[in-house]
């Protein structure tokens, strides 16, 4: 066997690096030796795609933008009203608009807080239905010491005041379900009390955003709770638990069945990616966790 020489051995390297980028851009080459971009299988279609920008907050959102239509997600969510034309302008659309309301700590809890909140989701509901959006997001906000009971009935009063203004705009108010250990004091964290709440308030333009990593921290049950209030969901929300990482592998749930249950239910609407990437390839760990929940 002959010695290489430095040379040889740097365009050896090369070359190899080059195969490796190509490979890695979803190109290949053919039997004549050109070029060619590889054909990705399409997704299934029963699920609908959506992802958390703030999870990969690494990348500018027109940029993001062009990485989640090559993957096939239909949505980039939880952002801004000055950020919603961007993500339509690349044939998407913002699945969980946010932009109203005082955080997820302050919510319609306090009844100290109806008046500022009211004015806030009264001036932000129109623009949703103006961009041609649906779902907006809202909080309970913390317990504060306040029983179940009385917690149902400061939300039902304050959300009273606004869901006349959601319907007239054909607008879904959707309070997200969150876990009251990482979110210290929440209220609104277990699907019973969440669904109980929407029975109260009446309304078909007030909804859950049902959110699996918070509900799997404070009941489990993520499969039986899905079939049993799916009625009131707006959105659902993913996350491996635990650490919020990808829904992989690593992780105590086995999503791909989560999924086909939430498709057994006739659910139509969005499901976010909400998980934060732990693996280096953020986004190969997105497409990776794309494709598990495409059954």
């Amino acid at each position: 066997m002959k010695p290489i020489s430095r040379r040889t051995a740097l365009k050896t390297a090369l070359a190899g690096g080059a195969v490796l980028a190509t490979n890695h851009l979803g190109v290949a080459m053919n039997q004549s030796g050109k070029m060619k971009k590889e054909e990705k299988e399409p997704l299934k279609g029963n699920i609908r795609h959506s992802v958390s920008k703030w999870c990969f907050d690494d990348y500018p959102l027109d940029e993001f933008c062009v990485i989640c239509k090559n993957i096939g997600i239909e949505s980039v969510e939880l952002l801004d009203p000055k950020d919603w034309p961007i993500v339509q302008s690349h044939g998407l659309t913002v699945a969980m608009a946010q932009g109203a309301g005082l955080g997820i700590d302050r919510g319609f809890n306090d009844p100290m807080l109806h008046d500022e909140l009211v004015a806030s989701y009264e001036k932000v509901i129109p623009l949703v239905a103006e961009a041609g959006l649906t779902n907006l997001i809202c909080f309970s906000g913390r317990r504060n010491g306040a029983t179940d009971l009385q917690g149902w009935e400061n939300c039902e009063k304050g959300l009273k005041r606004i869901t006349p203004v959601a319907e007239k705009y054909n607008v879904i108010l959707t309070m997200e379900l969150l876990n009251s250990v990482g979110h210290k004091d929440y209220l609104c964290d277990h699907t019973v009390w969440g669904a109980e709440l929407c029975r109260r308030v009446g309304s078909p333009n007030f909804k859950l955003l049902y959110d699996i990593y918070h509900m799997q921290i404070m009941e489990g049950n993520i499969i039986e709770n899905i079939r049993n209030y799916h009625s009131y969901f707006a959105h659902i929300h993913t996350g491996g638990c635990p650490g919020r990482n990808e829904i992989d592998e690593t992780q105590e749930l086995y999503y791909p069945a989560i999924m086909r249950a939430i498709v057994e239910t006739g659910y139509k609407g969005f499901v976010g990616q909400e998980f934060v990437p732990k693996q280096p390839d953020k986004i190969a760990s997105l497409e990776k966790c794309i494709h598990l929940c495409d059954v």
